[in-house]
């Protein structure tokens, strides 16, 4: 496994990742160029092509950091107190002033270009395998059918939330995250995500 490149190389690319962050929430992706990364970085232009080639690539990269980098999924001891925590993460980011703009210009982005797309749709792979841990350890507790599917859970609680945000262009609210949540677990008690065949998760 490779490791993060450290010193200068570091330096580089924390401002350059940061860099693309501001441009990205401020004006969009299709409105920038690398060029503009490198001058808002302090950087060499030169240095960003060579390392990345193509916004393309920088994008794919500042997903993988972003998830990397990603607040660990909850451990609240109940679904409802570990769904809870991922839906308020999911309204802070989304009502954040700089993360909420990153996203919709990332979104945006990915209904037209398919690498951006990719890189998006693997963010969001990465954080509901994450996430769905929570929905396996509730099964382990009794608290969810067996063979839950647990990604589809996860999708479920945010899924109102996006809506709202990316086509109401309003923020959600704390009653947005209740309605959410609650919605989610009823349908998860009636056996709605419960899938045939599927194993336990402490199965072999």
């Amino acid at each position: 496994m490779s490791s993060r490149p450290g010193g200068r190389t570091a330096a580089v690319r924390t401002a350059v990742l940061a860099a693309a962050v501001d441009l990205l929430s401020e004006s969009g992706v299709g409105a920038i160029e690398l060029t503009d990364v490198a001058d808002r970085a302090g950087v060499g232009t030169s240095t960003v092509y060579r390392r990345w080639g193509s916004k393309a690539a920088l994008i794919a990269e500042l997903l993988r950091d972003m998830a990397a980098t990603s607040l660990p999924r909850a451990d609240t001891g109940t679904l409802r107190g570990d769904l809870r925590a991922n839906a308020e993460l999911v309204a802070k980011t989304l009502s954040d002033d700089r993360q909420g703009p990153l996203f919709a210009a990332l979104i945006a982005a990915a209904s037209y270009d398919p690498d951006t797309a990719e890189a998006l749709a693997e963010f969001y792979r990465s954080r509901i395998d994450e996430w769905s841990a929570c929905v396996d350890d509730a099964v382990r507790r009794g608290e969810a059918p067996a063979g839950t599917d647990a990604a589809a859970v996860v999708r479920a609680v945010s899924a109102p939330l996006y809506y709202q945000w990316l086509l109401l262009r309003t923020p959600p609210t704390q009653d947005d995250v209740r309605r959410a949540i609650d919605a989610t677990l009823a349908a998860v008690a009636a056996g709605v995500f419960t899938v045939r065949g599927r194993p336990h998760p402490d199965s072999v």
